[in-house]
């Protein structure tokens, strides 16, 4: 029995994958943006709040779907979230002229959906996954970044075809169902299971031996906040880039919607490979190093983009290595929490560390709208950013395993 579960946890990784790239077309906000702003003469600063807010409340969801999960198990779980998903979309289909509906559609409804789904196959293919654990991880958040390498340029072609609203319905619809069948396959291993042949005490990984953490002495520990601010960090200059993508290239290199929209797609493939390339360059040279690589990466990008902007090609590249390392925190965090605190709790304690990427969601992208709207160019978000990102190496530097555990 048990060797059969394990010929068959691969199957866990496929669900992952179909159900990431439904939700991660989240990112897809930027291609409804500019129609809704220029049909209902909306400020960007306002049309930014649906996608902050869906953010926001995707990570609340992280935290209450995670605590839901680790007692009830990720299938019915991932089920919710695909109906609020779903739900989400399909009222912002006929809420769509109303900055209220919008944020209460996309923006709560359609945040929740996505944290309660997103959190589900993670924690799933981390306990499946313990020989693997930085790959795998990365390979079922692949389809999150990814989701807009299909959902902008589809979408962009639907909104021009059929319009926004109706857009918005198919995207219910499509999205909704297939992260209900998908959830519907996942379950947890027995307890104390492990892979045939596989020795944890001769793992090379930190996390071998790593006691089982509960949130409650988790959150006591320096390394909680060490990672915290790091994926806030992480998060906030790839949300900021992300959210404002389209605009941006539209202003700076004069491009159309559709050649901007293309261009997400390009971006949202380079998110998609980051994040197996870090999970696997993590299970060799381990978290910390590869912490630091994504936050240099990010400054080369974004001085790149300062002096390159104004050509399609060069913006191209430079938020193309944005994307890759930006995804690379979605797969090193999550093999981060379990190297740190165990499996055991590993829903609730990676929610609790991904509520900063709650806060990046908000603060990434309203920084970048307020300075573009104080300063009139886009250049001083790009330097705030980058003195960010030297703070993250600092903090990556900084941030270790704790030498002695907190008692479970």
């Amino acid at each position: 029995m048990m060797q059969e579960k394990f010929q068959n946890r691969y199957i866990f990784v496929a669900a992952a994958v179909v159900m990431q790239l439904c939700l991660g077309n989240l990112y897809s906000w930027s291609i409804f943006k500019t129609p809704l702003m220029k049909s209902q003469g909306w400020t960007s600063t306002e049309a930014t709040v649906p996608f902050t807010l869906s953010i926001a409340f995707f990570a609340i969801g992280m935290i209450v779907a995670g605590r839901w999960q680790d007692r009830a198990g990720p299938r019915i779980v991932g089920i919710t979230g695909g109906v609020l998903l779903g739900v989400g979309f399909l009222l912002a289909s006929w809420m769509g002229n109303s900055l209220l509906g919008l944020y209460f559609t996309y923006g709560i409804l359609g945040g929740l959906g996505v944290g309660f789904a997103y959190v589900t196959p993670i924690a799933t293919v981390v306990k499946w996954f313990p020989d693997m654990r930085g790959l795998m991880t990365g390979i079922a958040t692949l389809g999150f970044g990814a989701g807009a390498l299909i959902g902008a340029p589809v979408g962009t072609r639907l909104i021009q075809t059929v319009g926004v609203h109706e857009t918005f319905l198919i995207f219910g619809v499509t999205f909704g169902l297939l992260v209900i069948l998908s959830a519907s396959v996942l379950y947890n291993p027995p307890s104390n299971w492990s892979p045939p042949g596989w020795n944890p005490e001769l793992a090379k990984t930190a996390a071998a031996g790593t006691p089982d953490i509960r949130p409650g002495a988790m959150v006591k520990t320096l390394q909680f906040y060490l990672l915290w601010s790091i994926y806030l960090l992480g998060a906030g200059v790839g949300l900021m880039v992300i959210s404002h993508a389209v605009p941006m290239i539209e202003e700076l290199a004069g491009v159309s919607a559709v050649a901007a929209a293309g261009l997400l797609g390009t971006m949202s493939i380079f998110n998609g490979l980051g994040r197996p390339a870090f999970g696997w360059i993590s299970d060799r040279i381990g978290r910390t190093n590869s912490l630091v690589i994504a936050f240099l990466l990010y400054l080369v990008a974004l001085m790149w983009i300062l002096r390159t902007a104004s050509s399609l090609s060069m913006y191209t590249v430079g938020i193309s290595v944005i994307g890759f390392s930006y995804g690379g925190y979605l797969s090193l965090l999550p093999a981060r929490t379990a190297d740190c605190f165990g499996t055991k709790n590993i829903g609730v304690n990676y929610g609790l560390i991904f509520s900063a990427y709650g806060v990046a969601g908000i603060a990434g992208p309203l920084i970048g709208s307020w300075v573009r709207g104080t300063t009139g160019g886009w250049e001083n978000a790009f330097w705030i950013f980058s003195i960010l990102s030297v703070v993250g190496i600092i903090l990556s530097l900084l941030s270790q395993l704790p030498s002695t555990q907190p008692k479970s």
